[in-house]
């Protein structure tokens, strides 16, 4: 597979610096993918922006591969349009690497964009490629697997499965939202051992979030001090005070998980949840999170393995494309 091959819409601008290369790799996996492959070289060209090579990728677990061989064929700066788990496949390769990476946001939740304060349109998106400057920023490892927003255990889990393509085109921003409210009528609550730099904690809950970033679950806050440059992991976790705990779908259990759910989904998306007697924070540079019985992990909106996981920050790994203006990110 040759990835300099496809033909791209000129633009109107010299090419950005002498021997420097540039690469446009849009996920088009999902229905509306080619229109938005089109509309981000639109975007671009009307930027100024100019590319040697635009890909088109149909199947999504080629990333890797298209983009190791992009960097072998001399790309300095590589483009790539999609939700948060194309991006997150994107760092575990440019990760440690000169390569910059420009974020073209196409997904539903787009919380890496949003912690590196950029725009969540394609034309602003393009903007940033062309006026931003390059800045070093944190990733986080999941038994040491590159993520950039966030690990969960429990109602996450089942929000990430019943997030489908159908429920994302029918809901759109509203997605999340939705799935939380329909997974939480049926949750029961996890003991959760949580060791935060050796300092051990036990929990029963319905939620624990490890971030990396400030964002995850399309705009819900992991803590207001957060930032990808920090060289920290910052989680929360929602109590289950008094949650009965059998009978995963009974209604005492449903009408517990949503009530208390109706009380700190407010405060996620102001970033305040630290303030609600249901919620505990920490902050720490490695964390490790057990669980009595096994439990699937939900990686920046994948399922990736289960539990136990093994959480640590690799700083200022991943070279990224961020505003000009916004010299603090978020």
């Amino acid at each position: 597979m040759h990835v300099w091959t496809v033909p791209v819409v000129p633009g109107g601008a010299p090419r950005p610096g002498p021997g420097v290369r540039t690469l446009l790799v849009v996920n088009v996996h999902a229905r509306t993918g080619a229109r938005r492959f089109l509309a981000t070289r639109e975007a671009l060209a009307r930027q100024g922006v100019d590319v040697d090579g635009a890909v088109a990728l149909r199947t999504p677990s080629l990333l890797p591969e298209t983009l190791r061989e992009a960097m072998e064929a001399g790309a300095q700066r590589i483009l790539v349009g999609g939700g948060d788990g194309t991006l997150s496949l994107a760092a575990s390769v440019l990760a440690g690497t000169d390569t910059v990476l420009g974020v073209i946001p196409l997904g539903t939740g787009n919380d890496f964009a949003r912690s590196l304060g950029l725009p969540l349109d394609v034309d602003g998106a393009a903007r940033v490629v062309r006026e931003g400057v390059v800045h070093a920023v944190d990733v986080g490892l999941a038994n040491g697997r590159v993520f950039l927003n966030a690990a969960s255990v429990g109602l996450s889990v089942a929000i990430a499965r019943r997030l489908t393509p159908r429920l994302k085109r029918w809901a759109g921003g509203l997605a999340y939202a939705v799935a939380a409210a329909r997974e939480a009528l049926g949750f029961t609550p996890l003991t959760v051992r949580l060791s935060v730099d050796g300092e051990r904690h036990t929990l029963d809950v319905l939620e624990l979030v490890v971030g990396n970033g400030r964002f995850h679950g399309a705009g819900n806050v992991i803590a207001p001090a957060a930032s990808l440059e920090d060289g920290r992991l910052h989680a929360y976790a929602i109590l289950a005070h008094g949650a009965p705990r059998e009978g995963a779908g009974g209604p005492a259990a449903a009408l517990h998980s949503l009530a208390v759910l109706a009380r700190v989904s407010p405060r996620l998306r102001r970033g305040t949840q630290q303030a609600h007697p249901d919620v505990l924070a920490f902050s720490g540079r490695e964390m490790v999170v057990e669980t009595d019985r096994p439990q699937r992990i939900n990686v920046d909106g994948e399922m990736r393995g289960r539990t136990p996981v093994h959480l640590t920050v690799w700083p200022r790994a991943v070279r990224v494309l961020v505003r000009g203006d916004a010299p603090v990110l978020h």
